[in-house]
């Protein structure tokens, strides 16, 4: 029987334990979307797997300029940005730790003045999303899209596989392919906001197509065991309503990605830093599915997390906001320590004031 503790290795990928730091969007960067030395220094501190997580998912990083949805995230589509991740993957990899990057196209969860020439955000779709997104001028709403030509998705994928390249360059020991959210792929895959007539829209088939394409071209690039993804089924987030027959899509996207021999799948369930209950879906069947290693996510507490270890539910589980105020997480799991409170106000931009430093328990 294995425990959150003990060592697991996802496809090419050794771990010393199943914690996870998820995907965390802080809006830290620096100019050119590149990674600045605070990152470095809050990343290394959640490094240590004794103390902090066995895995880091890094935040969210745009594959190419029209990805970008929020002010101040990095991207992965440069030699600078790629130079900057470096120093990231070195000061994790110097602690011991591993660390995948989350590969992120936002789609329609945009606004004109975050893309290139002001220009409209790409989606599955011209309708636009009932939201806001992260500005100079704060949270705005999202712009309206237009929507991607058939004969344009090619360069998305090779976006999606350039990046993973880049990936590797910058040290990363894999790559997790956002496909949650509401964000571009979810947009494909979700009938609730494809309502496109091409080869990418309609059937289940068509819908998942976008999704099978990125992953063939990321695994084909950096190999299968280095490739992961993040699903979120039913999460109603950037006005992602429910798909019509979301088990049947999912059910679909997870078998047609079975040749791939994935590293592991991340699965948000529920709605998204909300009720795990938002709607029905049976996560234990998809799990069937998947012969790579099953990662959990939402809302895990310590005794949910070692339950779902050690009952065979999952493989590894991904804690988010407890990591931010928790840089040493993974010792305060093992030793069910009390756990540092968030300061909601400083999740999105600004400096180290609640980034890098919250005390590790007994205040080092």
């Amino acid at each position: 029987m294995s425990t959150l503790f003990d060592p697991i290795r996802i496809g090419d990928i050794p771990l010393a334990t199943r914690i996870v730091m998820a995907p965390l969007t802080r809006n830290r960067a620096g100019p050119g979307q590149v990674p600045v030395d605070l990152m470095t220094q809050y990343y290394a501190q959640r490094a240590n797997p004794a103390t902090g997580a066995g895995l880091i998912v890094s935040e969210a990083t745009q594959i190419c300029p029209e990805g970008q949805g929020y002010l101040d995230t990095p991207g992965i589509f440069n030699t600078a940005q790629v130079a900057g991740w470096r120093r990231v993957t070195d000061a994790v990899h110097a602690q011991g730790g591993r660390i995948v990057v989350q590969l992120w196209h936002v789609g329609r969860i945009s606004h004109v003045s975050l893309q290139p020439g002001g220009q409209a955000p790409v989606s599955s779709t011209a309708r636009p999303a009932r939201g806001k997104t992260f500005t100079s001028d704060g949270f705005v709403d999202c712009s309206v899209p237009r929507a991607l030509a058939t004969s344009e998705m090619p360069g998305i994928v090779e976006s999606y596989r350039v990046a993973a390249a880049l990936a590797i360059e910058a040290g990363f020991d894999g790559v997790e392919v956002h496909g949650a959210n509401g964000y571009l792929i979810d947009q494909f895959l979700r009938d609730s906001i494809n309502d496109r007539a091409d080869v990418y829209g309609g059937s289940i088939e068509n819908r998942c197509r976008l999704l099978l394409e990125v992953m063939t071209a990321v695994a084909g690039e950096i190999g299968g065991g280095r490739s992961g993804l993040r699903l979120s089924p039913v999460t109603p987030v950037n006005d992602a309503g429910q798909d019509s027959h979301p088990q049947a899509l999912f059910n679909h996207a997870v078998d047609s990605l079975a040749p791939l021999k994935l590293a592991f799948l991340h699965v948000i369930e529920g709605q998204t830093g909300g009720p795990r209950d938002v709607a029905p879906f049976d996560y234990a069947a998809l799990r069937q599915r998947f012969a790579g290693a099953w990662m959990v996510n939402n809302g895990y507490t310590r005794a949910m997390a070692l339950e779902a270890v050690s009952s065979g539910a999952a493989d590894l589980v991904a804690f988010g906001k407890a990591f931010i105020a928790n840089p040493d997480l993974g010792r305060r799991l093992r030793e069910d320590a009390p756990l540092n409170a968030l300061d909601m106000k400083t999740l999105y931009g600004g400096g180290a004031a609640g980034y890098t430093d919250y005390p590790a328990l007994g205040g080092a």
